[in-house]
């Protein structure tokens, strides 16, 4: 983590909220896939004749679903009615491509297993809620060794809302058989903080994903915490000492 960024957590996050579950966000908090986007997209841009992209510039489109992936590259690439002509076609060639390489330039991040297994040692319900399709998502889980630590996973087209719309996380407490309030929700970008928020959450964010592009700073969250890890010691804390919560803050580094 840069030394610019000032890590910030406190375990009276969690003061009088008996946590049950975790609702986590999966790319740009436990798996970087930026490299798969950005080849899915190169195969898509290159099958319908235009310039490739980069990472530097798929990381600030990542997270509000496919269909706004695919818009953000093609509106710097044609005319809107280009663009919007070319929507469909594109779309259905970047499902293809990336299918085929699903997983493939992806890595896990530091600390995800570790930080999924504590959390579930501290007796929480786990989903995993995010705007990758389903089918893509679960993939990607089970590449990775992580599924099973879910009992949920819902998918950007499982329901008719996405983040940062709370019906996700709603969703994912009523099969979880919890309340939001007793949930908390963790990821990378403001999506994640905005859904956990307006579904009465409380929020976690990691500073090592993607936010479309923005500082994690301007994220409104309840905290910083440096990987699942320090999320999981975080809660530790919390349900150690309930009553003696102050607000100090706690290191998680």
């Amino acid at each position: 983590m840069s030394d610019l960024l000032t890590e910030r957590a406190s375990s009276a996050i969690f003061a009088n909220k008996p946590l049950r579950a975790a609702i986590i966000d999966l790319d740009g908090t436990m798996v970087d896939t930026a490299d798969d986007f950005t080849a899915a997209l190169n195969g898509m841009l290159a099958r319908i004749g235009t310039r490739p992209t980069e990472r530097a510039e798929v990381i600030g489109y990542i997270g509000k679903g496919s269909e706004n992936l695919i818009r953000s590259v093609l509106a710097v690439r044609f005319s809107a009615s280009q663009a919007a002509a070319q929507f469909d076609d594109a779309l259905a060639i970047y499902q293809t491509e990336y299918a085929r390489i699903n997983g493939l330039h992806s890595t896990v991040f530091p600390d995800v297993a570790s930080g999924l297994m504590a959390l579930r040692e501290l007796g929480l319900s786990l989903a995993c809620v995010t705007n990758k399709p389903h089918r893509f998502a679960m993939e990607l889980l089970t590449k990775f060794g992580l599924a099973e630590y879910f009992k949920v996973v819902l998918g950007g087209d499982s329901l008719p809302q996405k983040k940062p719309d709370p019906l996700p996380m709603l969703t994912a407490c009523e099969r979880l058989d919890v309340h939001p309030r007793e949930a908390v929700a963790i990821g990378d970008s403001e999506n994640d903080a905005l859904a956990g928020r307006a579904a009465g959450m409380a929020t976690l964010t990691v500073p090592y994903g993607y936010n479309h592009g923005k500082s994690v700073q301007s994220i409104k969250s309840d905290g910083i915490v440096s990987s699942l890890l320090a999320a999981a010691q975080l809660m530790t804390a919390s349900m150690a000492a309930p009553d003696t919560a102050t607000g100090a803050t706690l290191s998680t580094e």
